[in-house]
């Protein structure tokens, strides 16, 4: 279904985006640093799942609506960038001191952490027009089931990413964890935390489609 060589080159470009660092991944450092070890994965596992989202929209072409319509494209920007924002505040306002167990998060905060992975990568537009510009370089329509290629694209796409997302995730969270034992270290990692959420909520205000 796929061309081979065309899907090794994939992979190679793959795993360079995987690695280089961009917004999901500060983002989850800073969940990992705000929550722990779990919360860093859970978030992960979040824009993961966003992730799939998008590729199944590439592939049924819905993402190419946000090419045709620039207003639905700002829409979106501008509430990605306000729940940004509002993560930020609530980083900045928190003043509670984490138990002698640590900061693993669980119950509750596991799904608080999954949902603000997935809501911050669902409502950031460049991820939406990123799949519509990268996965069809590396399809053969010549083989045809050009949407069963794409899926694949895609899938691969957000498995690797999260393989190396989560791992990060889990890494930030176990370098962390024992400082916020400290109450003044604690409150110094929500302010780094928040100036992040912010950046993030900045930075993609101030981009526009290219």
């Amino acid at each position: 279904m796929v061309d081979l060589s065309l899907y090794a080159a994939f992979l190679v470009a793959a795993f360079a985006l995987c690695v280089t660092p961009g917004p999901d991944m500060m983002f989850i450092v800073a969940m990992g640093g705000r929550g722990g070890p779990t919360a860093g994965v859970m978030a992960a596992f979040g824009v993961a799942c966003a992730m799939l989202v998008h590729a199944v929209a590439a592939a049924l072409g819905l993402s190419a609506l946000f090419t045709a319509l620039p207003t639905l494209y700002h829409v979106l920007r501008w509430a990605g960038a306000a729940y940004l924002l509002y993560l930020a505040v609530k980083a900045f306002r928190d003043r509670s001191v984490p138990s002698a167990e640590g900061t693993g998060a669980t119950g509750s905060g596991m799904r608080r952490a999954f949902w603000q992975g997935a809501i911050t990568n669902l409502l950031n537009p460049k991820v939406i027009l990123f799949n519509v510009a990268f996965l069809p370089q590396f399809v053969d329509p010549s083989l045809g089931h050009v949407q069963g290629q794409l899926l694949l694209l895609g899938v691969t796409l957000v498995v690797m990413g999260f393989l190396w997302d989560g791992s990060v995730g889990l890494l930030a969270g176990r370098l962390t964890s024992f400082l916020r034992r400290s109450a003044r270290v604690n409150r110094w990692l929500n302010i780094v935390s928040g100036t992040v959420f912010t950046g993030l909520a900045l930075r993609l205000v101030a981009t526009s489609p290219k």
